[in-house]
C-alpha cells in the first residue's frame, strides 16, 4: 500500500508540473492572437483611409465636373462677338435667344385658362364669368410668373 501511494504521489507531482507548460503556452497563443489581431486592425484602418479617399475624389471630381458645367452655360449665355464684315471694322454682340415660353406668358395661358373655368362654374350667367375669370386670372398669372422669371434671369 505504501508502493501505491508513492507512485500516485509521483504521478501527481508530475503532473502538477505540466500545468505550468500548458499555461505558459496559453499565454503564447493569447500573445499570438493579440499580435495578429492589431495587424487585422492596421489593414482595416488601412482600408478605412482608402474608402475615405476614394470618396474625397469623387466629391472633387463631381465638385470639378460642376463648376466646368456652370462655366459651360455662363459661355453660352454671354454675348458673343463677331465681325460685321471685311469692309466695316466695327464688331457686333448678338445674345443667344432663349427658346420656349417665359414663366411670365406661361402663368397668363394658365391663369386665363383656370380663371375662365373657375368664373364660368361659378357665375351663374356663364360667357359674363368665364370673361372675368379669365382676365383676373391672366393678371395673377402673369404676376406670379414674371416673379419667376426675375429669379432665374430671364428678365430684368
Amino acid at each position: 500500500m505504501k508502493k501505491l501511494i508513492a507512485i500516485f504521489g509521483i504521478v501527481l507531482a508530475m503532473s502538477a508540473c505540466s500545468n505550468a507548460k500548458k499555461e505558459e503556452a496559453i499565454r503564447q497563443a493569447a500573445i499570438k492572437a493579440t499580435r495578429d489581431s492589431m495587424r487585422v486592425d492596421s489593414f482595416k484602418k488601412a482600408e478605412v483611409a482608402q474608402k475615405e479617399l476614394a470618396v474625397q475624389q469623387e466629391k472633387e471630381a463631381e465638385e470639378k465636373r460642376i463648376l466646368m458645367l456652370s462655366e459651360a452655360r455662363a459661355a453660352e449665355n454671354a454675348p458673343a462677338a463677331r465681325m460685321a464684315g471685311t469692309s466695316s471694322s466695327t464688331t457686333t454682340t448678338t445674345t443667344k435667344k432663349k427658346k420656349g415660353w417665359s414663366s411670365a406668358a406661361l402663368g397668363t395661358v394658365i391663369g386665363a385658362g383656370a380663371g375662365g373655368l373657375g368664373g364660368a362654374l361659378i357665375d351663374k350667367k356663364k360667357g359674363r364669368g368665364a370673361i372675368i375669370g379669365g382676365v383676373a386670372g391672366a393678371g395673377a398669372g402673369y404676376l406670379i410668373g414674371r416673379g419667376q422669371d426675375k429669379k432665374t434671369g430671364r428678365a430684368q
